[in-house]
């Protein structure tokens, strides 16, 4: 979706979308100097609007927010290829892996 089309589902001005993406809370896509949108965008844009409005959140903790949930998807990216990465192995292998993660670390 374009610029507008994001302001008008989310009930935004024009300059508060600005301020996101400069803020880079949001990312769009950019071709041939056009922005487009996605329903991920969508989804974390309706975030932004939760913390800045009902929450109250500043703009240093909305930084913190995105940072920490960019951080999360990391790692569940980097899970995925993991867990991808154990099941390619010998089943004796992935139980002895399995059964370390299922340790007490404070044992």
């Amino acid at each position: 979706m374009k610029d507008t089309e994001l302001c008008r589902s989310l009930e935004i001005e024009i300059s508060v979308l600005e301020l996101w993406v400069e803020h880079r809370w949001l990312v769009p896509e950019e071709q041939e100097g056009t922005r487009t949108f996605h329903d991920a965008d969508l989804a974390r844009a309706r975030l932004i609007q939760d913390l800045v409005g009902p929450m109250g959140v500043n703009e240093d903790g909305v930084d913190i927010a995105m940072q920490l949930l960019d951080q999360i998807h990391g790692l569940r990216s980097k899970l995925g290829i993991l867990m991808n990465a154990i099941r390619s192995q010998d089943e004796d292998i992935q139980r002895r892996i399995l059964a370390l993660l299922d340790k007490d670390p404070s044992a």
